[in-house]
């Protein structure tokens, strides 16, 4: 198993755990020299807050637990392919690279927005175009995190 598979499959982890807590299925993980110094999942519901995106609570916790906003030499591993605003929360914070499991159109097959939201925001499908490396490393558990969310009857639609 690849580092990337590693950490991929933490961040799918954390997805799911989140579901079965209540919250979405999303989950993310910061890693710089091959070690985990933040993770996060979706907190949106749980907190009321629509910016607790994963990549943005793993982006705050590997920034304080760092010492740093700079996270340059790091890279964020996600359950999916993060949403223009944590793409943002990327680029603001240096990352180096975001590597994700599923992609945008496995979330809206979920039922979550975020293709239409990139279609309003990221106008260049050409990923060599961005200062940020993105990278769609699918799995064989890309999907489980949103067959955990689609089973789930009492969750919170967002």
């Amino acid at each position: 198993m690849t580092d990337h598979q590693t950490f991929l499959d933490r961040a799918v982890d954390l997805a799911i755990a989140n579901v079965a807590d209540g919250g979405g299925p999303f989950g993310a993980v910061v890693v710089r020299d091959g070690v985990i110094v933040g993770e996060g999942a979706n907190r949106v519901t749980a907190t009321l807050d629509p910016t607790a995106h994963a990549e943005v609570v793993a982006i705050r916790a590997a920034c304080q637990a760092v010492g740093d906003f700079s996270l340059e030499g790091a890279t964020v591993y996600a359950s999916c392919e993060p949403c223009p605003l944590c793409l943002s929360a990327a680029l603001w914070a240096r990352v180096d690279a975001v590597v994700h499991a599923a992609d945008r159109h496995a979330a809206a097959g979920a039922g979550f927005d975020d293709a239409e939201f990139h279609g309003l925001l990221d106008p260049s499908p050409d990923l060599d175009a961005w200062p940020l490396r993105r990278v769609h490393l699918p799995t064989l558990r890309s999907d489980e995190p949103f067959a955990a969310w689609t089973a789930t009857a009492d969750r919170t639609a967002y």
